[in-house]
């Protein structure tokens, strides 16, 4: 007896031995911020917007594969077996998450270096010959410039979703097992990527449209935040016990306060009125969205691991 009350109290215990650690919320807010971006950069792509001298047009894939190098160099830290990363490449498991992102990288890497040819900065053209004939050659066939805006959308699709999906296929853990922590996780790397972009452009009509964007992103993401806790609230008794870790419970505050408040009512408040004129474009919302969608994450990661089936 007094051998299964160690081994059940481990059980609880264990969990919480890495509840501080900060690679995987910062993975998954990179990740999602990465699949949003480019979703967007292949938007302007298909509008042609690569033919203008805008800054979100000529960087957005370049900013894309710093951060996601440095999502991937936090789940590297993360690892641990650090020296046994390859073996993810070596086989392909239909049933395993990890497998299918693990080769859903190997797409979007390329994807999106071939995104950066489309146009090259005038500060790197003729730096690398090679980079100026095949944008040279990428320039001639639009229909394939089309395509290739095309495939970053769809890419950046499935990466946002796996993001959430990746969580949720732990099924042990309660909170992130829900259906609709996909889409929660999609829709939120949308409107990080909008709000980055609305940050960082110095193109008028981008920062308008990008706060539009924004806007119905963060509108979308409330009614996806209803269904995600309300799909946890008429389900198990310890689905309801895990959803109150949020609701009423040690993470309440920081969910109403700094996701939900912070990170979404407020930017959205604040935009609304900037795209209706009422008050100028200020870089404070996109910050707070910014910072929402991270805080978003850790909240996520953290409670998950609190909740148990036990």
């Amino acid at each position: 007896m007094q051998e299964l009350t160690i081994t059940r109290h481990n059980e609880l215990i264990d969990p919480l031995l890495h509840i501080w650690s900060w690679q995987i919320p910062v993975y998954l807010f990179l990740g999602g911020l990465v699949a949003g971006i480019m979703i967007i950069s292949g938007w302007f792509v298909l509008q042609g917007r690569y033919k203008h001298t805008t800054f979100s047009t000529f960087y957005l894939p370049h900013i894309s594969l710093v951060l996601l190098s440095l999502g991937m160099g936090a789940l590297f830290l993360d690892l641990e077996h650090k020296l046994y990363f390859w073996r993810l490449f070596t086989t392909f498991q239909w049933t395993a998450p990890m497998s299918w992102g693990s080769w859903l990288l190997l797409t979007i890497y390329p994807a999106l270096w071939v995104n950066t040819l489309i146009r090259i900065p005038e500060r790197f053209q003729g730096k690398i010959p090679l980079f100026d004939r095949l944008s040279a050659e990428l320039n001639k066939r639009p229909t394939l410039i089309k395509n290739i805006g095309i495939a970053n959308m769809l890419l950046g699709t499935l990466l946002g979703m796996y993001t959430g999906v990746l969580l949720s296929s732990f099924a042990a853990r309660p909170l992130w097992n829900s259906a609709m922590l996909w889409m929660l996780f999609l829709v939120s790397g949308l409107s990080a990527a909008a709000a980055f972009v609305h940050l960082i452009t110095t193109d008028v009509y981008e920062r308008v449209l990008l706060a539009k964007a924004d806007n119905a992103f963060l509108t979308l993401e409330l009614f996806v935040f209803g269904g995600f806790l309300t799909g946890l609230l008429t389900s198990s008794r310890v689905h309801v016990e895990a959803v109150r870790l949020l609701l009423d419970g040690p993470y309440a505050p920081v969910f109403w306060v700094f996701v939900i408040g912070l990170g979404i009512v407020v930017p959205l408040i604040v935009q609304l009125l900037a795209v209706n004129h009422k008050v100028k474009h200020t870089p404070v919302a996109p910050i707070l969205v910014l910072a929402g969608g991270l805080t978003l994450r850790f909240v996520i990661v953290y409670a998950g691991q609190f909740s148990h089936w036990t």
